[in-house]
């Protein structure tokens, strides 16, 4: 999935080949949501992000969801959620990347590839202790007279009012909604008196930053509640055992206060109007605009213990290719975090 040229890889070819791939193995089921009305609908940000792409079917946008359920629901002591960003091909949209920066844009859906592959990992192993939701939000961020446009005020599934400032800041967008879908899955789940303890991840080659930030390696920017847990701390131990380390970022209450509104406009903006590599914080505050645009800030430590939910966002920017070059052509593909990911609640 990942090396595939974006014609050949593109948002319905990703999502058939997974239909393909997994929905043949045991305790596995796919579903390939691919109405545009219902998109529009039910995920909002991920819709108009892809604007652009509509003109052709081939690049429209649609949601994959992956469950896979334990062969004995009685040991299941974890549910956990992902989040992949798979955007196939990324321009930039109208606010289009210049020169050589449109280049190895095709492989801004490794989040999705990698969910996907820890999908397969699982249908492999068969693991009883737990149950998993998946969804690849799937789109092409294109140019054309429908894009996406600085200023839009979106309005996402959970009913946050989105100012947007960049249209190169996709990535955060089409994650949201399926965020907060996994959100409604938990609560929903909690009020049927399952309290089975749960796991949100958002996994996304997403910034720059990282990459100024923590070179070859990977972040893990974990919300109040994972941090009490320490699921954070569990995964960067876990991964640098299994030799796919990630470095634990924390999520400050200036990372909230840099995409707060002080109008009655908006409530939260989506990105800053500098470039992630030059502003302060460039990997961290991404996590803080998917909590609050998800509604998941109202499942944090401030938050009664019974609502919390645990989430951690894996920007792997800076480890889902190999460092080292590959001349005038695109690096190999490690596959992170599926290692890490497998080994902490997999095996």
């Amino acid at each position: 999935l990942g090396y595939g040229d974006p014609e050949r890889m593109t948002p319905y070819a990703v999502a058939s080949i997974v239909e393909s791939e997994l929905s043949s193995i045991p305790n596995i089921t796919v579903k390939v949501n691919k109405d545009l009305d219902d998109l529009k609908a039910n995920y909002p940000l991920t819709y108009h992000s892809a604007r652009a792409s509509l003109t052709a079917e081939h690049t429209r946008p649609c949601v994959v969801e992956i469950n896979y359920k334990s062969p004995d629901q009685s040991s299941v002591k974890e549910n956990l959620f992902l989040v992949g960003k798979g955007v196939t091909f990324d321009t930039g949209g109208i606010n289009v990347k210049p020169g050589a920066a449109m280049n190895g844009m095709s492989r801004d859906k490794l989040g999705a590839c990698s969910v996907a592959g820890l999908l397969l990992t699982a249908g492999l192993l068969q693991p009883k202790g737990v149950n998993i939701t998946a969804f690849l939000s799937l789109t092409r961020n294109s140019v054309g007279p429908d894009s996406l446009l600085p200023d839009e005020i979106l309005v996402s599934r959970a009913g946050v009012r989105v100012h947007i400032i960049n249209t190169d800041a996709e990535g955060r967008l089409v994650m949201t909604d399926p965020l907060s879908v996994c959100r409604e899955r938990i609560n929903t789940l909690r009020e049927s008196g399952d309290n089975t303890d749960a796991t949100v991840y958002t996994v996304a080659t997403l910034t720059g930053h990282v990459i100024r930030a923590y070179g070859p390696y990977g972040a893990a920017v974990a919300n109040g509640p994972a941090r009490l847990h320490q699921k954070d701390k569990k995964l960067s131990l876990v991964g640098t055992k299994v030799a796919d380390p990630y470095e634990n970022s924390i999520l400050r209450r200036e990372d909230y206060s840099l995409i707060a509104t002080h109008t009655d406009r908006e409530d939260v903006f989506q990105v800053t109007h500098g470039p992630s590599t030059a502003t302060n914080r460039g990997h961290q505050f991404p996590a803080a605009f998917m909590i609050r645009a998800s509604g998941l800030d109202k499942n944090g430590l401030n938050s009664s213990p019974e609502s919390r939910i645990d989430y951690i966002h894996l920007d792997i920017a800076g480890n889902a290719e190999e460092a080292s070059g590959a001349g005038l052509g695109l690096p190999n593909i490690t596959g992170n975090p599926i290692t890490t990911l497998a080994y902490t609640h997999l095996i």
